[in-house]
């Protein structure tokens, strides 16, 4: 929930500044001069990628977060509670990459099943490689819409 409401305030802010900035882009492409009217489309540009750049985000988010409920209401929902842990909270790197290792075995036993994808990104998040935790949940999202369940 804390983690929604800051989502929530960050993406207010973000919408405000795409307001204002599109603001600036409109005055510039009101001046009828050339430069200006050039500058004026380049930034008015940029907050249609941040709405677009938005827009994504939160739909990842949502479709996320529904793959979590559902492993969470079958009792499926990773727990890394018991691994130890490094002052600074992050998982110890050594029981990182066990925890790793044993969900990359699931998941090469059932390849298609979203539930061991979704397993393996939360273990590469916990290793700290963002970029893999990312491209491996984006395959559980779209396993979980193909199956169609």
């Amino acid at each position: 929930m804390r983690a929604r409401n800051v989502a929530l305030l960050l993406t207010v802010a973000v919408a405000v500044y795409l307001v204002l900035l599109a603001g600036r882009a409109v005055a510039l492409l009101r001046t009828g001069e050339t430069v200006p009217m050039l500058l004026g489309t380049g930034v008015l540009l940029l907050p249609l990628l941040g709405v677009w750049m938005l827009a994504t985000t939160w739909r990842s988010g949502v479709r996320i977060q529904r793959l979590a409920r559902r492993l969470e209401a079958e009792g499926g929902l990773p727990d890394v509670s018991d691994l130890p842990r490094r002052p600074s909270g992050r998982v110890d790197r050594a029981a990182a990459d066990e925890w790793f290792e044993r969900r990359k075995a699931e998941l090469t036993a059932e390849p298609e099943d979203w539930r061991h994808w979704y397993r393996l990104a939360y273990a590469y998040d916990i290793a700290g490689d963002r970029r893999r935790a990312r491209a491996t949940m984006r395959k559980a999202v779209e396993l979980e819409a193909a199956a169609g369940s």
